[in-house]
């Protein structure tokens, strides 16, 4: 697998996660930069880590986690996008100054948005790819992803006014849907 294959499998796993930062933009508008900086850490961290868990993991379990894979990630996000939904229908007009976007969100939402760099790392076994660097490039590339997606939010989240919560809440429940479909 070439540099430029590895840089588009890169921006390509790490869409769901650019999509997820742009709802918890338009959700929290009021995060610190230091806790923006978390969601950047988190998705590059987990994009890297599972391609590795993937390959090393291999053969052993690979059936069970791509038979599970759609649900799992279907159930995380569609609670949590859930939960964005019921809480703005059922709200003051308040921003959210990011505390409830915590440690375990952000964990939640890295494990269902990396779920499918898990099963590349299945294939960098079957195509014989070095999977330390494939992986580490993998997630820079998200880092990156991450990093724009959290200056579009911020604008974009604004735009949007209070509507933003419910966008955000309907968007991860559609990727936590097409988790499931496909």
């Amino acid at each position: 697998m070439s540099l430029a294959e590895i840089i588009v499998l890169g921006i390509a796993l790490a869409m769901d996660a650019f999509a997820v930062t742009l709802s918890n933009m338009f959700v929290h508008k009021g995060l610190s930069f230091k806790h923006s900086l978390l969601m950047p850490l988190f998705f590059g961290l987990f994009q890297f880590a599972m391609p590795l868990v993937g390959y090393f993991a291999g053969s052993l379990v690979a059936g069970f986690i791509s038979q599970y894979a759609g649900i799992v990630t279907f159930l995380i996000l569609a609670y949590i996008g859930a939960k964005m939904i019921w809480d703005a229908l059922h709200e003051e007009d308040e921003e959210s100054d990011g505390k409830d976007l915590t440690l375990w969100t952000l964990t939640l939402q890295a494990i269902a948005t990396s779920i499918d760099a898990l099963g590349v790392g299945f294939s960098f076994a079957a195509l014989s790819v070095e999977p330390f660097s494939a992986s580490a490039l993998i997630g820079v590339v998200t880092f990156l992803c991450i990093c724009i997606a959290l200056a579009l939010g911020k604008s974009f989240g604004h735009k949007l006014g209070n509507k933003a919560t419910i966008v955000g809440g309907v968007v991860l429940v559609l990727i936590g849907v097409k988790a499931l479909i496909l």
